[in-house]
C-alpha cells in the first residue's frame, strides 16, 4: 500500500495478506493493513521463527510497514504516554501510599495521647497538682478506713463511671499496660509518652503494694479486693446510690477483705507487680520490691494445704461477693498461669515458667466455652497463649515445656479473628467476641494481639502461617488490627469516635459521675440524680475514654443512663492503649530496632538466661 497526501491521495483496496492462506480477507481499517517490518526490531537466533503458530491461520499476519517514517512516529508518541502513564501511576501510588502511612500516623498519636489522659482522670488520692486534668482534685483520702479494718488504700484508679476501686481489673490494668510498653517502649518514647505511661503504671503498682499485707506469723495474709460500694446500710449514701463526684464524697467506703485462697486475685495482683517491675528495671530498688511482693504472694496463692482450698474471690462472701455484679470472675487457673507467666519474665527463675506450663491445660478445661478466642479482664488464657508462644519463638525452652509453648492455639485464635466461623461481624465491620456485652473492650484487645503477634512472626521473617487448613498473612493480621481500630476511631455506621475528644463527633452524655457534675460547689447524693438524668452535654469532657460502644446492630445510644452504652473503664482504656502502640508508625530512628517494627525483641527476656547465644 502507498500513502499520498493532499490532492494526489487515491483510495486503494486494503487487504490482508494471509500466510499460507490462499485468500484475502478485506479490511475496513487501513492501520490493520500495515504490514510490520519485524527488521525493525533485533532479530532472534534461537531458532523459534521455526516454530508453528499458535494462531489460526486466519489470523497468522504477515504485515510489513511501507512507510517508516510515520510509524516510527507512532511508535515514539506509543512509547512517551506509555511512560508518562507509567510515571503517573508510580507517583499516584507513592503520594497516596505516603499518605495513607502519615495520616493514621498522627492520628493515632492524637487517639494514644487522649487515651492515656483518661487513667489520669482515674486516679484516687492526693491528686497531683501538675495534672492536666482540671476538673479532679483530692478524693478518697480517707479509704481504707472502715469499722474496725485500718489500712492505707489511698490511691489507684476508680474503675470506671463510679467511685469504687478494684484491685482485679488494676491489677489487669496494670499488667496490660505494663506489656504493651515492655513490647513498645521506642514507640512510647517516640511520641514522647513513655514518662507519663510509666507514671500512670507506678500510680497502680503503689496500690497494689498497699492491697497485699504479708503475713509476719502463721495467719493468713491479707489482700484487699475492693473499696467503695455499699455498707451494711444499704439505704445509706454510698458509692451505688449517690450520683456524686468523688472529690464531694462524706459517707464512709466500705473494704472487701480476702486472703491468699483468692486464687484468681492473687494470680492478676502477681502479674501486676511482676510485669511493672521489668517497666521499672532501671530502678532497682523499686523493681525489686514488685518482684519480692510478687514472689511471696503467688507462693503463697500456689501452696499445697489442705486446711485452704484455693478459689474465686468473688465466691467468698467477705471478699468479694459486691464484685459479682460488675467482674464476676469463672475461673482461677487462667490467671495463676498467668501470674507464673510474667514471674518467669520478672526473675528468669524457671520454677515460675514449670508452674505455667504444667498448668497451661488445666486452665484450659476451666475456661468457658464462650470465652474462647477472648483476652479480657476475666480470661488472659487467649494471652497466656501469646506470651508461651512468644517464649517458643525466641529462647524456646525445650524439654521439658514444648507441648504448651505449641504455637497451635495462637494461630487458631488469629484464624478465628479473620473468620466469621467463631466470632461475627456487624454489618459495619466491628467484631463481636460477646454480642451482649459492650463490645469495643473485646475488639481492642482482638486488635492489640493480632497486630503483636504478627510483628512476632515478622521478627522470624515469616509472612504467615496457619491454623488446619486455613493460611493467614501478617497483612491480613494487620488489616484486621486496624479495621478495629479504625472503627472505634470513628470508621463506622454512626460516623462516631467512640474515644471522648477524638474527632468531631463523639459521645457527649458519658456515664461518669465526675465528667457529668459541674465543679465549683459541692453537691449532695440527692441532689445527683439530676445530673445523672440530664439530657445536657457533660460540662466536663472526659478526654480518651473509651466507651462501652454501640449493639449488635451499629446502633448506639449516647444517654448517660445506658451504661451499656456510654460508660468507660480503665480495663477497657487499657485494651484500646495496647492496640493504638501497636499499630503506630515505628520510630523514625529505629533502624536497629529489629526492622523498624518498633518492638523490643529481647527486652521481656532481660532476666532470662535461657536466650541462644546466636540471639
Amino acid at each position: 500500500m502507498s500513502e499520498t497526501s493532499g490532492a494526489d491521495y487515491r483510495p486503494s483496496t486494503l487487504v490482508h495478506s494471509v500466510s499460507g492462506a490462499s485468500r484475502l480477507l478485506p479490511s475496513a481499517n487501513r492501520w490493520n493493513s500495515i504490514e510490520l517490518d519485524f527488521t525493525l526490531l533485533p532479530q532472534s537466533s534461537t531458532g523459534f521463527d521455526s516454530l508453528p503458530s499458535r494462531f489460526s491461520k486466519s489470523f497468522d499476519f504477515n504485515l510489513t510497514i511501507r512507510d517508516k517514517k510515520y510509524f516510527k512516529r507512532f511508535v515514539y508518541v506509543s512509547i512517551f504516554i506509555l511512560v508518562f502513564i507509567l510515571v503517573l501511576v508510580l507517583l499516584l501510588h507513592f503520594l497516596t501510599h505516603k499518605n495513607h502511612e502519615d495520616s493514621p500516623s498522627r492520628n493515632l498519636t492524637v487517639a494514644l495521647n487522649q487515651a492515656l489522659l483518661f487513667f489520669d482522670v482515674q486516679k484516687s488520692g492526693h491528686f497531683p497538682g501538675d495534672s492536666p486534668i482540671k476538673f479532679r482534685g483530692d478524693s478518697g483520702l480517707n479509704d481504707g478506713k472502715s469499722g474496725n479494718i485500718n489500712a492505707s488504700l489511698v490511691g489507684g484508679f476508680y474503675d470506671s463511671g463510679n467511685n469504687i476501686k478494684f484491685s482485679f481489673t488494676t491489677a489487669y490494668t496494670v499488667t496490660l499496660l505494663s506489656w504493651s510498653v515492655i513490647e513498645y517502649h521506642k514507640k512510647y518514647a517516640d511520641i514522647v509518652e513513655l514518662d507519663h505511661i510509666k507514671n500512670i503504671i507506678q500510680w497502680g503498682s503503689d496500690y497494689l503494694l498497699n492491697v497485699f499485707i504479708p503475713s509476719n506469723t502463721s495467719e493468713s495474709s491479707i489482700l484487699y479486693s475492693q473499696v467503695g460500694g455499699v455498707g451494711s446500710d444499704k439505704n445509706a449514701d454510698n458509692d451505688v446510690n449517690c450520683w456524686q463526684r468523688p472529690e464531694d464524697m462524706k459517707y464512709t467506703r466500705p473494704v472487701s477483705v480476702c486472703d491468699g485462697t483468692a486464687s484468681d486475685l492473687a494470680g492478676e495482683i502477681v502479674a501486676g507487680m511482676s510485669a511493672a517491675s521489668l517497666v521499672f528495671a532501671e530502678n532497682k530498688e523499686y523493681s525489686r520490691k514488685l518482684v519480692q511482693a510478687a514472689e511471696r504472694l503467688f507462693n503463697l496463692a500456689i501452696r499445697q494445704d489442705p486446711s485452704r482450698k484455693p478459689g474465686l474471690y468473688t465466691a467468698n462472701g467477705n471478699c468479694g461477693v459486691q464484685a459479682q455484679d460488675y467482674y464476676n470472675s469463672s475461673s482461677y487457673m487462667d490467671e495463676l498461669v498467668w501470674g507464673g507467666t510474667w514471674l518467669f519474665f520478672a526473675t528468669g527463675n524457671s520454677s515460675y515458667l514449670k508452674y505455667a506450663t504444667d498448668n497451661f491445660y488445666s486452665a484450659e478445661d476451666e475456661e468457658l466455652f464462650k470465652d474462647k478466642g477472648i483476652f479480657y479482664w476475666n480470661n488472659k488464657q487467649t494471652a497466656n497463649a501469646i506470651l508461651l508462644t512468644r517464649i517458643r519463638f525466641f529462647i524456646d525452652p525445650g524439654y521439658p515445656y514444648e507441648e504448651a509453648l505449641s504455637t497451635n492455639r495462637t494461630d487458631l485464635t488469629m484464624c478465628s479473628y479473620l473468620s466469621n466461623k467463631q466470632f461475627s461481624m456487624t454489618e459495619g465491620g466491628l467484631i463481636l467476641q460477646k454480642p451482649d456485652s459492650a463490645p469495643l473492650q473485646y475488639a481492642a484487645t482482638a486488635s492489640f494481639l493480632s497486630k503483636l503477634y504478627s510483628d512476632y512472626l515478622e521478627l522470624l521473617r515469616r509472612t504467615s502461617s496457619s491454623c488446619n487448613t486455613a493460611n493467614f498473612t501478617l497483612g491480613m493480621l494487620r488489616g484486621f488490627s486496624m479495621s478495629q481500630v479504625d472503627y472505634i476511631l470513628g470508621n463506622n455506621p454512626m460516623k462516631m469516635s467512640y474515644v471522648v475528644g477524638y474527632s468531631d463527633r463523639y459521645p457527649n452524655q458519658v456515664h461518669h459521675r465526675a465528667a457529668s457534675i459541674p465543679v465549683g460547689k459541692w453537691h449532695s447524693c440527692a441532689e445527683g440524680n439530676q445530673f445523672l438524668n440530664s439530657k445536657e452535654r457533660n460540662p466536663n469532657v472526659l478526654v480518651g475514654a473509651m466507651v462501652g460502644g454501640p449493639d449488635k446492630n451499629d446502633i448506639f445510644l449516647d444517654e448517660r443512663d445506658k451504661p451499656r452504652f456510654t460508660e468507660p473503664s480503665i480495663s477497657s482504656n487499657a485494651g484500646l492503649v495496647a492496640a493504638l502502640v501497636a499499630l503506630h508508625n515505628s520510630p523514625s530512628e529505629s533502624s536497629d530496632f529489629y526492622g523498624n517494627l518498633g518492638i523490643d525483641k529481647l527486652g521481656i527476656f532481660q532476666n532470662v538466661h535461657l536466650i541462644p547465644d546466636d540471639l
